[in-house]
């Protein structure tokens, strides 16, 4: 499964703001984590009919803690202990994390010391002063866990500029969703003018990174690369403006829109932006 924070590419919404795919898409893992089905804990411990909400708390000095509907926490949420075949590392939630597909990275909670079951969400400080998504008039969307499609191209870009000159040239990158599967990339050579479907060379299968590939012939003219990912429900990675039209810039949260980067003859590549 993929773990990315809310706020991967926050800083992003005003404008292109950090020169490197590290910095803006960098908040995010993939691992294959192991462990038991939050199900079967609830289940052993007998859910009353009318449990709603299931809070789960963490052992960290924040004493984090998040709400989430039973309907999540019956489905695919894991109480991990393993990720990559080993056991979780201190710093990654030792003895056990919660793994919440699909859904925002402080979902995730480390250390987990307390589930309990509740009729109403907790809204602790955390789920409500924070990673709510503010709104042009103000006010604040709250419980917007999912985190849609999105991708990255992590090569050209400004860490791994165009070195060998002119000719071919694979153009990769990284695209993933937490509503599915990504089922198809568009890469775009002119910031979004034309569109050619990418090669998914790496399917991640539902809630995990996919690598995708374009090769072309490079002949030293500048590129504006983008890459638009769409998942098997049919949902499209938005363009930046797109979601500005809807969410203004006061938010920080949930930025999944088209990352351009410029291409220079030189080889050069640098975090741009371009209308819609």
């Amino acid at each position: 499964y993929f773990c990315e924070c809310a706020a991967n590419s926050g800083m992003e919404w005003g404008g292109a703001q950090l020169n490197g795919a590290q910095f803006t898409h960098g908040m995010i893992h993939n691992m294959e984590y192991s462990g038991i089905p939050l199900r079967v804990l609830l289940e052993e411990a007998g859910v009353q009919a009318n449990g709603r909400w299931v809070f789960v708390e963490g052992a960290d000095a924040s004493s984090n803690g998040r709400s989430m509907p039973i309907e999540k926490a019956m489905d695919d949420v894991l109480v991990a202990m393993t990720a990559n075949g080993e056991a979780l590392r201190k710093e990654h939630g030792y003895p056990v994390r919660l793994v919440v597909p699909g859904w925002e990275g402080n979902m995730w909670v480390k250390w987990v010391r307390r589930i309990g079951v509740t009729h109403s969400a907790v809204e602790a400080r955390e789920e409500t002063s924070k990673y709510t998504d503010l709104m042009p008039d103000g006010r604040a969307r709250k419980w917007t866990w999912v985190m849609d499609a999105k991708s990255v191209i992590t090569s050209p870009s400004p860490q791994k500029p165009i070195t060998h000159g002119t000719g071919p040239l694979v153009i990769t990158g990284l695209a993933w969703s937490g509503r599915g599967a990504i089922e198809r990339v568009d890469v775009s050579l002119d910031g979004g003018v034309n569109w050619q479907e990418a090669r998914i060379g790496t399917q991640g299968g539902k809630y995990a990174l996919s690598r995708f590939y374009l090769e072309i012939d490079w002949d030293g003219s500048p590129l504006l690369l983008q890459s638009r990912a769409t998942d098997d429900t049919g949902y499209v990675q938005p363009t930046k403006d797109a979601l500005r039209d809807i969410r203004g810039l006061n938010s920080v949260y949930h930025n999944n829109g088209i990352q351009t980067w410029a291409v220079y003859e030189n080889g050069a590549v640098e975090n741009v932006e371009v209308g819609s």
